[in-house]
């Protein structure tokens, strides 16, 4: 877990940015300790470091990058789900051989 202040160190993204975007990306909302600290996860640091590519290198708005996040992650998703329909697809074909070969 990273502070604000690591975060800002390791991104170059200053804080006031950084809790702008909590305000702004669906998703995007770092821990807080009982004290109020935000605690950024490594997803939390991956998320700032591909908003800073989409914003500063890339010249996407904050509405553009936001769109972007929202696709990739409804992408990301998609991935997931078929990733887990074909591991169920191959643990019934690996049952179904095993059984064939029980019967041989």
């Amino acid at each position: 877990m990273y502070t604000i202040g690591q975060v800002e160190e390791i991104t170059g993204v200053r804080q006031h940015v950084l809790r702008y975007w909590e305000e702004v990306i669906p998703g995007f909302a770092p821990k807080k300790d009982f004290g109020g600290r935000r605690l950024y996860s490594q997803k939390d640091m991956d998320t700032v470091l591909r908003l800073k590519h989409l914003i500063y290198q890339k010249k996407f708005t904050i509405e553009g990058a936001r769109d972007q996040i929202i696709n990739e992650s409804q992408a990301f998703e998609k991935s997931a789900d078929l990733l887990m329909e074909l591991r169920a697809a191959r643990s019934e074909l690996t049952q179904a051989f095993f059984a064939l070969r029980k019967y041989r």
